[in-house]
């Protein structure tokens, strides 16, 4: 299953649940607030960087089976022009857009795969008390689409693990759609934010649009 039906069918169980007044699993729990409503909602907590391993998050997993890791499922997913998939899962033929820097690409070498929430972002924000599979679940997310993007690779590069306090994609009109990206990942993996982010963050749900974020709690 990709990662937008799996996103889906999550939300409807959830729904589902709510509907019959039935207790839902951790799993199947959601959340769903105005952009400045959840910002206000991130708990603040001082950032720990110790002891982080970017090995500590075992990723790039064929979760499915289906012959495609997680890079390539996200390639596949987020491809405007889709990709003919080969021997091995290679892609060839494709187009991706990267919403960072407003660039089209052809080359799958072209693309990283950005975590929205770096891994050592995640780290320093909760995710060292996590167990190794929360971890690789956290590396591997499929389950939200906003978890995962192929970008530019030297745009990637650049943010490395910084936070919306300190980077920020170079295309102003993407800045809106990352701040929401951020919000609702902090959210669905239960992350804190220390309090520059917070500041920044709220600098900016005060200057975009208030759209409602949803989300699903990550199990």
């Amino acid at each position: 299953m990709n990662r937008t039906l799996r996103a889906t069918a999550i939300s409807l169980v959830a729904t589902v649940a709510a509907t019959l007044g039935l207790t839902q699993p951790a799993w199947a729990a959601s959340y769903s607030a105005p952009l400045a409503t959840a910002v206000a909602s991130l708990p603040v907590a001082t950032e720990v960087r110790t002891g982080y391993n970017r090995d500590l998050f075992p990723h790039w997993i064929d979760a499915d089976g289906n012959g495609c890791n997680t890079r390539n499922e996200v390639l596949i997913a987020e491809a405007t022009t889709k990709p003919t998939k080969g021997s091995g899962c290679s892609l060839s033929g494709g187009r991706w857009y990267s919403y960072y820097d407003n660039a089209y690409w052809t080359l799958t070498s072209d693309l990283d795969i950005d975590h929205m929430v770096p891994l050592a972002e995640a780290w320093d924000s909760g995710a060292r008390n996590w167990t190794t599979s929360r971890r690789q679940a956290y590396a591997n997310d499929l389950g939200d689409s906003r978890a995962l993007a192929a970008v530019t690779d030297n745009v990637n590069q650049a943010k490395g693990d910084q936070d919306p306090a300190t980077w920020m994609p170079p295309y102003a009109s993407a800045r809106c759609r990352y701040i929401n990206e951020w919000v609702a990942v902090k959210i669905r993996w239960r992350l804190t934010v220390d309090s520059a982010e917070k500041s920044a963050l709220t600098n900016w749900a005060n200057s975009c649009p208030n759209s409602t974020i949803s989300v699903t709690y990550a199990y």
